[in-house]
Order: structure tokens, then sequence, then C-alpha cells
């Protein structure tokens, strides 16, 4: 479909965030895209890894506001919802190679590889609290647990973009690869992965996160159900108007 790219070859299924001209920004429908890909994969004992990545010059801006608003997420059902449980849940191993600009999902989806790449000049944020919403993805227990509470608390809370270097202290990126290796690198992990034997990685992987496991479902569905009202917010209003009118906006009267 327009805006995701997939391929299956040497046992990787290769997700590619695909819409440059938004700067690979993620709608409804990319979301069930890459969930309906990331379903088949799980099925198929031909694929072995998932690899995600964008185009040349960015991962992903997070979500396209625009659509987001216009289909807003009602229940854990919509799209954007449904990816993020599938990216927590999905039992094969996930690599992300990741540059450009890697907002909101295109950082939080990182807390669920097993691998990230990334390339030097990538700038990440998290920038829900300033939106007027809260963090996804199991990212309340998640990045306090790799990144500890204070860098945690600093990257959640004030919702500003850092760099790849600070991104890597916080246990987010595995390795820094130049950028014009980036996805080759990426791809000879994937292969290196897919020819281990597929049920003791797949049980390695199981192992490493069925402690946390209750803990992360737990946040996501609290975490869901909060974001779905905060939406409705006089504040997340006054943010998300700000951002479409190129403004700051002004949160002194709440």
């Amino acid at each position: 479909m327009s805006g995701v790219g997939l391929e299956i070859r040497d046992r990787v299924l290769r997700i590619e965030m695909a819409r440059p001209e938004k700067k690979n920004a993620l709608t409804g429908a990319m979301y069930d895209a890459m969930s309906d890909a990331l379903d088949a994969a799980e099925r198929d004992p031909a694929v072995r890894v998932a690899l995600i990545h964008g185009t040349r010059d960015c991962f992903t801006a997070g979500n396209d506001l625009k659509d987001f608003l216009e289909r807003p997420p009602h229940s854990e059902a919509s799209p954007a919802f449904r990816f993020i449980q599938r990216i927590a849940t999905f039992p094969k191993p996930l690599i992300a190679a990741v540059n450009g600009a890697a907002v909101g999902i295109g950082t939080t989806l990182l807390l669920h590889c097993e691998l990230v790449y990334a390339a030097p000049g990538t700038r990440f944020q998290l920038p829900f609290v300033p939106l007027g919403v809260v963090p996804e993805a199991g990212s309340s227990v998640l990045l306090p647990l790799i990144a500890g509470y204070q860098r945690a608390a600093e990257l959640l809370i004030l919702g500003q973009p850092f760099g790849v270097e600070k991104a890597f202290a916080a246990g987010l990126v595995t390795e820094v690869i130049a950028a014009e290796e980036l996805l080759e690198y990426a791809r000879d992990a994937a292969l290196g992965v897919a020819a281990l034997p597929p049920a003791a990685v797949q049980q390695a992987k199981a192992l490493m996160k069925r402690r946390f496991a209750p803990w992360v479902a737990e946040a996501m569905a609290e975490e869901g159900a909060i974001f779905r009202e905060r939406l409705a917010s006089p504040e997340a209003k006054e943010a998300m108007t700000a951002f479409f009118e190129k403004r700051k906006p002004d949160f002194s009267r709440f």
C-alpha cells in the first residue's frame, strides 16, 4: 500500500515506512498495514526476523496529526494502539534502522526492538507532554527501566529533541552506524539472527521479556486510557491548535 513498503527475502520481513513527502508521518492505514504484516510474519515459519526502517533521510515524524485528529483512537482496537500492541507482543526478533527524525512512536517503538542501529545525525523526540497528552507504547515503564528514572523523566516530561549520543546512553540504541552503511548493516544483522536456531532465538526473547511483560501490558492499558482522555482536554486542544497554526502554545490560563 501507499506509505508502507513490504518485502520478505532471506527469512527477513522488511517493513519500510515510505511517505517521504510527509517525513514518513504515520496514518491509520499505514499502522494497519504494518500490523497486518507482523501478524502474517508471526504465522509464517519462513519469516524469522522483522526489520523496520524509514526512507533515506527520515525514520518517521510520528503520527500524522491531521489524520490522527480526524480519526482519533477511541479504543485499543484503533490502528495506532493495535500497532503498539503488535510490536509489544511480536514473538520474533525486531530490528530497527533509524535515521533522520524519530518522533513519538518513532522512538517508543524502539523500546520493543532487540537491536537498534542509528545514524549519527538521528534526532529522537518524545513530545507527548508538550502536546498535552501522555507517553504511550509502555514507555512510562520501559524507559525508566532501561535508562533510569531521572534520565527517563527528562526525555518524557520535557519532550525535547535529543541526539544519538543521548539515545545510546539511555539504552535506546545498540550501535551508531554511518548513515551510508546503516540499512545494509542492519540487514546483515537481521540475516545473522535469521541464521540462528529459530526456536532458541524466540525462546530467549520470551525469557528476557517474560518478567516485565505484565508490567508493560498494564502500563500500555493505563497509558492508552489516559491518552484517549487527554486528547479531549483543553491543554491538548491548545497544543495541537498551536502546532497547526505554527505558534507556541499558551498554557498560562490552565
